[in-house]
This record gives structure tokens, C-alpha cells and sequence, in this order.
């Protein structure tokens, strides 16, 4: 039982490190993009506040996947 705490800790964190890392990495592409093409800077902001909220709807998934783990 003990260990189920530490995979819950585990597993909550590695989840927040890849949405980092994810939300990251598109922003990075959106300012390349829009430094670019600065005529389609609101279709790429678009597109990437949509990209984050799907990162972050799956990172919320597995935090609370994680919760339920240790506390069952």
C-alpha cells in the first residue's frame, strides 16, 4: 500500500513535466510561426491556446488518475 503513494507522487509529476514540456514546445512553434508569417499570427494563437487546453485536459486526466490511486 505504501508503494501506491509513491507511484501516485510518481506518476503526478511525470504528468506535469510532459504538459510542460508540451505546452512548451508549442509555443515555441507558434512564435517561430508567427515570427514568420505575422499576417496569420491569429490563426496560429488559435490554434495553439487549443493545442494547450487539449495538453492540459489530458495532464488534469492523468493527475486525477494518479489521485485515485492513492487514495484507493
Amino acid at each position: 500500500m505504501e508503494f501506491a503513494y509513491l507511484a501516485a507522487g510518481l506518476g503526478a509529476g511525470i504528468t506535469a513535466i510532459g504538459a510542460g514540456v508540451g505546452i512548451g514546445l508549442i509555443g515555441k512553434s507558434a512564435m517561430e510561426g508567427s515570427a514568420r508569417q505575422p499576417e496569420a499570427a491569429n490563426d496560429i494563437r488559435t490554434s495553439m491556446i487549443i493545442s494547450a487546453a487539449l495538453i492540459e485536459g489530458v495532464a488534469l486526466f492523468g493527475e486525477a488518475v494518479c489521485a485515485i490511486l492513492a487514495f484507493k
